[in-house]
């Protein structure tokens, strides 16, 4: 009887001790930064906003990326997924519309979201206003 109190005890320390993921960031506000598609892509100034899972953009390089407005849900600490709420012509690279799932990580006022396709990887590093 004494071994099993002892051993539920140490399973309960056990328990205790276990790191417990974090919660997934909150992003509202304004984040400015830069976007680029790597390797050798040219390097444009951005600006997101966020709020209550809504988000609008704007880049200095019309179309690059591919900003404007629509929803985002930040799944885990590790990825955002992103709605694209605008229509868009076909006269220009699609693939350069924020849209889809993203790799993600915030750090501090540090955000950095990314994708890699093909080869390249769109990278945006951003910092909160």
């Amino acid at each position: 009887m004494r071994y099993l109190l002892i051993s539920a005890f140490l399973l309960l320390l056990l328990a205790a001790g276990c790191k417990k993921s974090a919660p997934a960031p909150t992003l509202d506000g304004t984040y400015t930064g830069t976007f680029q598609r790597e390797p050798g892509g040219p390097v444009a100034q951005v600006s997101l906003v966020f709020s209550a899972g809504e988000w609008s953009g704007t880049s200095q390089i019309t179309k690059y990326p591919a900003l404007c407005s629509g929803t985002y849900t930040v799944t885990s600490n590790e990825q955002i997924t992103f709605t694209n709420g605008c229509p868009w012509t076909t006269d220009f690279d699609g693939t350069l519309i924020l849209s889809g799932e993203y790799e993600f990580s915030a750090k501090n006022n540090l955000v950095i979201i990314s994708k890699q396709r093909n080869g390249e990887r769109d990278i945006y590093r951003l910092t909160k206003q």
